[in-house]
């Protein structure tokens, strides 16, 4: 596995290490082991009575990680597998002693550098944006086979994008003579079906419609919310759960599923006792998110949009 090229910064690093207040003889999970940076660190600190185990839809990323993390085979293991499956790994595992789980949503630096993985606006390559490359959805069948009011509404809900009608309208008419086949031909209809005075200043004019297309190959909304409740209900007593996101959707997602975990109570304002009997089983540790320093944006600036949450299981 030494000739493997997967290329990722981990973003805030040290941070998610910290707040994992990672303790020996505990278990911990990495839901996105990417090239296995945050996996490292936790390895080094986790101790020889722990045990570290790390996700990644990507074959890519595991055997990435794999390499990385050679010098701790024994007390790691890889579940090439979607994170949203993290409660039923923990059981089928016998998992009792989970100390922390560590989810680094979006894509890695790798899969939008390799052209031929299809995620980047910057390269000429076939539609694809699989994180895992045996999925049958593609960025292709998306943008070929959806509808116009469907392309419509994942442009506007995933990709925040104020031009998703046009957008929608210029991919269904662009296909109606042939295929769209490449990440070229999709960015310059996006191009096109902007206006050009609200192309001269702000982002690349594709980057909110790809992100949009890319959220919905890989449903990357719908894994955030039972996986925040899988480790809440499986964490120990002050087990740790960090959760970086990267954009406002994620980090919504994230802020309000940790609000319903730690507020409890579920009565009605004017019940003069409880009788739902909810209790808190979370509280939150960062009631603002946690941003890199100048120094990592320097550094690394694809870390612009990185918001850190953590939260503490009761």
């Amino acid at each position: 596995m030494s000739d493997i090229k997967f290329s990722h910064t981990s973003v805030l690093l040290f941070e998610c290490i910290e707040a994992l207040n990672i303790r020996d003889g505990f278990t911990y999970v990495d839901c996105t082991a990417g090239g296995g940076g945050h996996s490292l660190e936790i390895a080094k600190r986790m101790g020889p009575n722990s045990r570290l185990i790390c996700f990644d839809r990507d074959k890519n990323a595991i055997a990435a990680a794999s390499e990385r993390l050679k010098d701790y085979l024994d007390r790691v293991t890889f579940v090439n597998d979607n994170f949203s499956s993290l409660g039923s790994v923990l059981r089928e595992m016998n998992i009792d002693n989970l100390g922390g789980v560590l989810a680094d949503l979006g894509c890695s630096s790798h899969q939008f550098d390799v052209p031929e993985r299809g995620f980047s606006y910057m390269h000429d390559a076939p539609l694809d944006m699989r994180m895992d490359t045996d999925a049958p959805l593609s960025a292709y069948n998306i943008v070929n086979q959806y509808s116009e009011n469907d392309l419509k509404r994942i442009i506007y809900d995933y990709g925040e994008e104020r031009f998703a009608p046009r957008i929608a309208s210029a991919i269904c008419k662009a296909r109606a003579d042939k295929p769209i086949e490449t990440t070229k031909e999709l960015s310059d209809i996006i191009k096109g079906a902007i206006p050009a005075a609200s192309r001269i200043d702000g982002p690349h004019p594709a980057k909110r419609t790809f992100q949009a297309i890319r959220i919905e190959v890989n449903a990357e909304l719908d894994a955030i919310t039972p996986v925040i409740k899988a480790a809440s209900a499986n964490l120990v007593s002050g087990g740790r759960i960090a959760i970086i996101s990267f954009h406002s959707l994620e980090d919504r997602l994230v802020k309000q599923t940790y609000k319903e975990l730690s507020r409890g109570c579920t009565c009605p304002s004017d019940f003069p006792i409880c009788v739902c009997g909810n209790k808190p089983s979370i509280k939150e540790i960062t009631k603002k998110p946690i941003l890199p320093s100048e120094e990592e944006l320097t550094v690394n600036p694809r870390s612009r949009s990185a918001k850190l949450r953590v939260a503490e299981k009761y």
